[in-house]
């Protein structure tokens, strides 16, 4: 899942950096698939969740949960406090612990490794910033980096050090360059994306009239070494028309109230604080 800075013409950077200026909820819709599908195509990565033994966790068991989850870590990510980042960690580690390879794993991975995570990290801001200008237009270079800097929080709220974390846009730009053509899409992990693009983890009503929309959007959101991968085809005319729809959609929502554009990210690090006050699982 990924989460969005907010760039709007002829904004000014506010004189003290607020993190809820730039989360915008409209990612919990566009950005959610294809960023799943970048993270899990690094091999390690794609195979610690579709042999994952927290059943509790699949999307496709469990695709509400999951997706409280996956709202939850990044709500807590860039709006919590380091003692909500501290609280989630542990949470996350106590899932994590039992995602690792065995014997039978066509390949060897470990959610601990903190490579792996820094590439989950690297898609999530890779994908806000892709969305982000495609929903409110050209960003502004203080902001850009402002943001940027702030986002380290999505590897330090797993295990990522901050030093692994690129000292900037131009690093971090060299890392996905190198990082990007790693990745690879076997049988295994495609029909579990192909599954995904579809939408097979919901109800047949709530699937039909949405899974094709659902599949081409996504598709446009997935960077062409991907696309390729799949085996999916993007057109240019099928550019433009995402482009226009996004930009209509930011006319739309930039000129809601913070709450609103905060949301769903507002309520489920409301949720998780409250859980964690009563001492219920958090994961």
């Amino acid at each position: 899942m990924t989460i969005l800075a907010r760039a709007r013409s002829g904004r000014t950077e506010p004189a003290e950096f607020d993190i809820r200026d730039y989360v915008d909820g409209s990612a919990a819709f566009w950005g959610a698939t294809a960023n799943v599908i970048m993270q899990l195509s690094l091999a390690p990565v794609g195979y610690g969740v579709a042999e994952s033994r927290v059943h509790s966790g699949s999307i496709m068991k469990h695709p509400v949960k999951r997706t409280r989850t996956t709202l939850t870590y990044l709500s807590v990510a860039l709006m919590g406090t380091d003692a909500d980042r501290a609280a989630y960690r542990t949470a996350i580690n106590g899932a994590h612990k039992y995602v690792h390879s065995t014997a039978a794993s066509p390949v060897k991975y470990n959610a601990f490794d903190k490579n792996l995570q820094l590439w989950v990290a690297a898609c999530l801001y890779w994908g806000s910033v892709d969305v982000m200008r495609r929903v409110y237009g050209p960003i502004d270079d203080d902001i850009a980096d402002t943001f940027y800097e702030y986002a380290h929080h999505l590897g330090t709220t797993l295990q990522v050090p901050k030093a692994m974390w690129p000292a900037d846009r131009a690093a971090f730009d060299a890392y996905w360059a190198a990082n990007l053509p790693m990745t690879s899409v076997d049988p295994t992990i495609k029909a579990y994306f192909d599954d995904l693009l579809d939408l097979k983890m919901i109800s047949p009503p709530l699937r039909l009239p949405f899974a094709r929309f659902h599949r081409w959007f996504t598709t446009g959101l997935l960077p062409q070494h991907l696309r390729d991968e799949l085996g999916l085809t993007w057109t240019e005319h099928d550019e433009r028309k995402l482009n226009q729809l996004m930009r209509a959609s930011g006319v739309v929502w930039g000129r809601m109230p913070r709450v609103v554009r905060n949301f769903p990210f507002n309520a489920t690090l409301a949720d998780m604080r409250r859980r964690n006050h009563r001492g219920k699982p958090l994961i």
